[in-house]
């Protein structure tokens, strides 16, 4: 008897790749312009909408003091960082791991600001000619859910995703539940139909429902899939300094 096909290659090899990355960052301030730099970037991939654990994760020296409202947030001390590499040691391998896909950042005027300052000081160009697209999952929380606050906090528990262990801020946990609640936001939008671009940088549009009265179907999450969000979580703390996400 011969055997039979294995199981299916993901991707299947006759569907495009996809790549988008989620992409988040901690700095010492507000305003780039006030001098305050990027501390920390997380990034976290996807591929055909599945996540890869190829994530890109580095702490940045900026060479200032954080502003206390600042530190409060996201608990990363001019101690802690005063080994870490500056921005233009790392910039390089940001921009190779970046290339090409699309990026998702939650308010993406807010960090696109401070990835462009660190880029104009290396005279190199702005953060978006080097990405395929730019995608706000904040514009996409707002036109999805009108009215209501769309925080990274309140999107988690919104669409059910376990942010217990998120004490402070940090850039790849940030990034990592971001990825899920981006996921969630946009469930179905594969069968609906995607555009990405048309409508301009990191547009989508959704192809057109047929009006009339919807039923909603929750599909809860297995135990297997429970206990893969709960081993990323704790990767990712472990990788992130645990001690930051962990709870005393």
């Amino acid at each position: 008897m011969q055997p039979g096909p294995g199981p299916a290659p993901w991707p299947p090899t006759d569907r495009p790749r996809v790549r988008q990355i989620v992409l988040d960052t901690e700095t010492t301030g507000l305003d780039p312009a006030a001098g305050h730099r990027i501390i920390e970037i997380g990034c976290v991939e996807l591929v055909n909408r599945r996540l890869t654990d190829v994530n890109f994760h580095r702490y940045v020296n900026p060479g200032r003091e954080s502003d206390e409202a600042a530190l409060e947030v996201h608990g990363l001390t001019a101690e802690f960082l005063a080994d870490k590499p500056p921005f233009e040691e790392i910039a390089g391998e940001l921009l190779d791991y970046v290339r090409g896909a699309e990026v998702i950042i939650h308010n993406a005027p807010f960090d696109l600001a401070f990835l462009d300052a660190e880029l104009a000081r290396l005279k190199l160009p702005r953060f978006s000619a080097h990405v395929g697209a730019i995608t706000d999952s904040l514009a996409l929380a707002k036109e999805r859910h009108p009215g209501r606050r769309n925080n990274l906090d309140a999107l988690c528990e919104r669409y059910g995703i376990s942010n217990a262990h998120r004490t402070l801020h940090g850039a790849l946990l940030d990034g990592a539940l971001l990825a899920q609640v981006y996921l969630a936001m946009t469930r179905g939008q594969d069968a609906l139909g995607m555009d990405i671009g048309d409508g301009g940088e990191g547009t989508q549009r959704a192809a057109p429902v047929a009006a009339g009265p919807l039923s909603t179907f929750v599909l809860a999450a297995s135990a297997d899939e429970v206990a893969a969000h709960e081993q990323l979580i704790e990767g990712i703390a472990r990788e992130a300094r645990a001690a930051v996400w962990s709870a005393p």
